[in-house]
C-alpha cells in the first residue's frame, strides 16, 4: 500500500507540473519579468508550483528510506510497540522540502523583480547561470556533499542511529532525513534556474540524477564526473558569453 501511495503522489505531482508547464496562462506570467511586481495570486501560484515540484522530484529518491522505515516500524509493532503511521515520517521529510520550495519561490520573485530571469521558461542570464553551474559542480566534490549523501544512501543505518519513538519521533526523523537530503541536493536544485523553472525535461533530468546518486553503486564517482562537467560547462558559458 505504501508503494502504491508513493507512486500515486508522484504521478499526481508530475501531472500537475505537466498541466501547469503546458498552460500559457500560468507559465508565461510566472517566468516573464514584470516591473510591476507579482501580485498575491502569482506569488501563490509560484509557491504552489515549487512545493509540488519538490514532491515530484524528491519523493522517488526518498522512497527507499520511506519503505525501509515502514518495514522497521512494522517489525517494532509486532514486538508490541505503538503504531505510528508512515505518513508522519513522510510529513516531516516533505515539510523540509516544502520549506526549501518556498525559499526557491522567494528567490524567483527576487530574480524577477531585478529582471534577472530573461526567458519565458524562467532561465537566468548566462553570467549568473554559469556561476550557478560552477557552484553546483564544485559542491559535488565537497565534504558536506559526501557526508549528507552517505546518510541518504544508507536508510537502515540512518534509522538505527536516529530512531525515535512516537508520532513526534517519526516527524523528527523525517525532518532530519529531509535536512540531510537538502544538504546533499540543494546546489543541484538551484540549476532549475539555469535549465528553466518551467522546464519539465530539466526537472526530470535532475530528479533522475537525485535518484541515481542515492541508489547506484559507487555513485560518488558519477557525481564527481557530473561535477566536473558542470564546472566545465559553467566556465565555457562565462568565457563565451558577451
Amino acid at each position: 500500500m505504501i508503494t502504491i501511495a508513493l507512486g500515486m503522489l508522484t504521478l499526481l505531482a508530475w501531472s500537475y507540473l505537466v498541466i501547469t508547464g503546458t498552460s500559457r496562462h500560468v507559465a508565461m506570467p510566472m517566468s516573464l519579468p514584470d516591473s510591476g511586481g507579482w501580485g498575491l495570486e502569482m506569488a501563490a501560484i509560484s509557491a504552489l508550483m515549487w512545493c509540488v515540484m519538490m514532491v515530484a522530484m524528491m519523493l522517488p529518491s526518498a522512497s527507499p528510506m520511506i519503505l525501509t522505515y515502514t518495514r522497521v516500524h512494522q517489525q517494532r509493532v509486532a514486538q508490541g510497540r505503538a503504531i505510528v503511521p508512515t505518513w508522519c515520517f513522510m510529513a516531516g521529510y516533505m515539510a523540509i522540502w516544502m520549506g526549501f520550495g518556498l525559499l526557491a519561490a522567494a528567490t524567483q520573485w527576487g530574480l524577477q523583480q531585478n529582471a534577472l530571469i530573461s526567458s519565458t521558461m524562467g532561465k537566468v542570464g548566462p553570467s549568473l547561470g554559469g556561476g550557478l553551474l560552477i557552484l553546483a559542480g564544485s559542491f559535488q566534490f565537497s565534504q558536506l556533499k559526501r557526508a549528507c549523501l552517505s546518510k541518504c544512501r544508507s536508510p537502515l543505518s540512518f534509522l538505527m542511529t536516529e530512531w525515535r519513538e512516537g508520532i513526534t519521533g517519526a516527524l523528527t526523523m523525517g525532518i532530519r532525513h529531509g535536512a540531510y537530503c537538502i544538504g546533499c541536493c540543494w546546489a543541484l536544485m538551484l540549476l532549475m534556474f539555469v535549465g528553466g523553472v518551467m522546464s519539465l525535461a530539466w526537472m526530470a533530468a535532475l530528479a533522475l540524477l537525485f535518484l541515481m546518486e542515492k541508489l547506484v553503486p559507487n555513485a560518488h564517482h558519477v557525481g564527481r564526473f557530473i561535477g566536473g562537467l558542470l564546472i566545465a560547462t559553467g566556465l565555457s558559458i562565462l568565457i563565451l558569453s558577451p
